[in-house]
């Protein structure tokens, strides 16, 4: 766990986390949770009421005598913004600690520019300065489609941006004056998942991802592995057939390469299903009309999906399992299969792992990115180092214009 200032502010980050994760909850139940007694969970409970951080919700049932009152979280206390980036364009979202997305907006972005950080920067420049009808910025989160090393130093390798070894949360800082955590877009989903999301009442989750590519974060009490250099959860590279598909990691027959929306596109061809200048919507919109080949083009993609995934569950045994991306959108057309294959494969037949998906739209991956920052009061599970410091340090008001924070 990153250590927050001092020993007050780790209680207080504490309380913060339960209220976060879990929602409104009881000061008895807050002190019962994080192991403090009921004059420790009063003074704190005092000071972030007087700081506008949390508030009094609703009243707690009672077995007897007087109920006592819930305590949420006070959404406006902060607020942060998070960044998408794709390959040629930005979403960018605006939501409060609580959770709740106040703005959302997409702009054209070509990443592969020599001076894409620049541009990035001058793109988020304009939304990061004082604004007294919202609440206080505490940061910057970015997810990307690529392997972050740290994400508080946010030097990032991605190949489908052509970035190798990038600043980016350096330059950022350096320009915006904010502290910047950065991450892998999956698992920045997944770390939304674990505050606001289907990962609230479980400890240990699996969120995988379907679109053009297929990824995966691993969510193990509660916090998100990310291996020994940043690089876990690359489950699109799994490799399924040495003689198959080229993969755009250059390598043949990785999952990605069977199941990512330009390999589904190549076997629809292959098959005749689809023209040779059709794309992916055209394969997607057969299928919704009943078309039979369609139909099993995808069935078939839901049943190698299952297989792959019942391997990893096999492996890591998720309590649950979350699907994710832009594919939920056709995810009528591989639930059947996927479900019978995840089951047929699990040494347990799948008992107990429940698979959730996602209600998605375009901003969820930038959420996930601003949920980078919402997170470190939290002490979600300490990745966001310094700049994770830094964003707490904000949020209990002690700013500074060249680093976001005085001692």
């Amino acid at each position: 766990m990153a250590k927050h200032g001092s020993g007050r502010d780790l209680s207080r980050s504490a309380v913060l986390a339960l209220l976060g994760s879990r929602g409104p909850t009881s000061r008895a139940d807050i002190a019962r949770e994080l192991g403090l007694s009921p004059a420790a969970v009063s003074q704190i409970m005092r000071r972030l009421l007087e700081q506008r951080m949390v508030e009094e919700v609703a009243q707690a049932p009672s077995s007897g005598g007087r109920p006592g009152s819930l305590i949420g979280l006070v959404g406006s206390a902060g607020r942060a913004l998070g960044v998408k980036v794709a390959a040629d364009h930005l979403v960018v979202v605006s939501v409060r600690l609580d959770g709740q997305m106040l703005s959302s907006w997409t702009t054209p972005f070509d990443a592969m520019v020599p001076d894409a950080l620049s541009r990035l920067a001058a793109h988020l420049a304009p939304h990061t300065g004082p604004d007294p009808d919202l609440p206080p910025l505490l940061g910057v989160g970015v997810a990307v489609p690529g392997v972050v090393h740290r994400p508080d130093k946010g030097t990032v390798d991605a190949d489908v941006l052509q970035w190798r070894q990038l600043p980016v949360g350096r330059h950022l800082r350096g320009v915006l004056g904010l502290p910047v955590v950065v991450e892998n877009d999956v698992n920045a989903l997944a770390v939304a998942e674990v505050l606001y999301g289907h990962g609230r009442e479980v400890d240990d989750l699996l969120v995988l991802t379907i679109g053009r590519g297929i990824g995966m974060s691993i969510v193990t009490d509660r916090s998100v592995y990310r291996g020994g250099r940043g690089g876990a959860g690359e489950f699109g590279h799994v490799p399924m057939d040495d003689e198959g598909p080229l993969c755009q990691c250059g390598r043949h027959g990785c999952l990605e390469a069977w199941l990512g929306e330009p390999a589904l596109e190549r076997t629809a061809r292959e098959r005749g299903v689809i023209g040779p200048r059709q794309g992916f919507a055209a394969l997607v919109g057969k299928a919704d009309r009943g078309d039979t080949a369609a139909r099993e083009v995808l069935a078939d993609a839901g049943r190698l999906l299952g297989r792959a995934v019942a391997g990893a569950a096999n492996m890591l045994d998720p309590d649950r399992i979350v699907i994710a991306g832009e594919g939920v959108a056709h995810w009528i057309h591989w639930e059947a299969a996927f479900r019978a294959e995840f089951a047929r494969r699990q040494v347990r037949g799948g008992d107990g792992i429940s698979v959730m998906v996602h209600t998605w739209d375009d901003s969820s991956w930038a959420q996930g990115a601003a949920a980078l920052v919402l997170a470190a009061p939290f002490d979600l599970d300490g990745f966001g180092g310094e700049q994770a410091d830094l964003v707490v340090a904000r949020l209990h008001g002690r700013f500074d214009t060249a680093d976001g924070v005085v001692g």
